[in-house]
């Protein structure tokens, strides 16, 4: 049953929805999607994760470790990446036992990501239909490129059309999730709810709206001319949104230059500390340090530290603004040493989701899981400074 439901939408507008920001991937969205979504759930109580996304950063291994980083789970947390679009994260939630995070994340179009945890009690969406058709009028080849063939009335008769009427549904939808509002509304029984996406997260946010106005019935998930269909009866589904006011995106420059290669041994040295927004703690007199230090700074001694989890909030304690440009780097970009809350620790971050590469001091916010930079080909994970709390 489902739970919960997180969404999250990336603060920059753009053609045809949102747009993710320069520091964001599926890898960052999903997270702000999957911490919506699980709230104060226990980590030990996440068995799995469901990663459904066209756009993946790696291909060849690698996403697990920061999402369940950035996630704040167990490295031994069972992750599922399934490259797929509506009906595979329709799927998804269909198959998932207790205790199974589902997320959705769509980079390209129309941006965002969203996620369901399952539970005990909740919502139930019970499956109805599955139909496998080829009719792959956009498809990425083996050679990476992406070929197209805009052809509405083709994918309109003989991709969804086709394939609803394989599936025998006992009635009309109440959503179809995959499809822009107006064309799931000729497909639909009354009014859908709107969408903001039309990938992988598409079903997740049809079940939101659907949990919040307490309405039930057939939804389907559609991608090309594959399908998906099942029965959503609503229960006390709690749903988190973060979804804040949009913003044009602002003008950057970007700056060429050969980037800066990765190194692999600082990489590993600092990853949980850094993706797990984690401090070390001193065994004798419990002094925090970030990051971890091998010789504590309250009294002296040495050895191994224990990683507290570190605050998700605080306030701008000194910030600057850098118009150097760096290869790599749109510019300008804001850096801000902000005073966590609760603890005695500072940390230095950049600072996004401002049209003003600016932030003021003593100006709230959270820390948000964001990519820094790419280096070598491999996405560097870290945290950034939202005002306002991105909300």
């Amino acid at each position: 049953m489902i739970t919960r439901i997180g969404t999250y939408l990336p603060v920059w507008s753009g053609r045809g929805g949102r747009q993710a920001g320069p520091d964001e991937d599926a890898i960052t969205m999903a997270v702000e999607a999957g911490r919506a979504a699980l709230g104060e759930i226990a980590a030990e109580d996440v068995r799995l994760v469901v990663l459904v996304t066209r756009d993946f950063p790696l291909m060849e291994g690698g996403n697990a470790a920061a999402l369940l980083a950035g996630l704040g789970l167990p490295r031994s947390t069972d992750v599922v990446e399934r490259v797929g679009g509506a009906p595979a994260t329709f799927d998804g939630l269909t198959a998932a036992e207790d205790a199974t995070l589902v997320i959705g994340a769509d980079v390209s179009g129309a941006a965002g990501a969203a996620a369901a945890w399952n539970g005990v009690t909740g919502g139930t969406l019970s499956r109805l239909a599955r139909v496998h058709r080829s009719l792959p009028l956009r498809a990425r080849g083996q050679d990476g490129v992406v070929h197209e063939d805009e052809d509405p009335r083709l994918q309109r008769e003989r991709g969804l059309r086709a394939s609803l009427e394989e599936s025998e549904l006992p009635g009309k939808p109440i959503s179809v999730a995959g499809l822009s509002s107006r064309d799931a509304a000729a497909w639909c029984e009354g009014r859908p709810p709107e969408l903001p996406t039309t990938g992988a997260s598409a079903p997740l946010f049809a079940l939101a709206a659907l949990a919040e106005l307490r309405s039930g019935g057939i939804v389907v998930a559609v991608d090309q001319a594959t399908m998906s269909a099942g029965t959503w009866e609503p229960g006390a589904v709690v749903v988190h949104r973060q979804e804040p006011r949009a913003l044009e995106s602002p003008t950057r420059r970007a700056t060429p230059g050969p980037e800066i290669k990765l190194s692999f041994a600082a990489y590993d040295r600092a990853f949980d500390a850094k993706l797990r927004w984690e401090a070390g703690a001193c065994p004798t007199c419990g002094t925090l340090a970030f990051p971890p230090r091998f010789r504590c700074l309250g009294c002296g001694e040495e050895g191994s530290v224990t990683l507290v989890p570190l605050p998700r909030t605080g306030t701008v304690y000194t910030a600057t603004t850098i118009h150097v440009p760096v290869p790599g780097l749109s510019s300008p970009y804001t850096l801000a040493v902000v005073q966590l809350d609760g603890v005695d620790v500072r940390a230095l971050v950049p600072v996004t989701d401002t049209v003003q590469p600016s932030a003021e001091i003593d100006e709230p916010g959270r820390l948000v899981f964001r990519k820094m930079a790419t280096r070598s080909g491999i996405s560097d994970y870290g945290y950034a400074f939202a005002p306002g709390g991105g909300a």
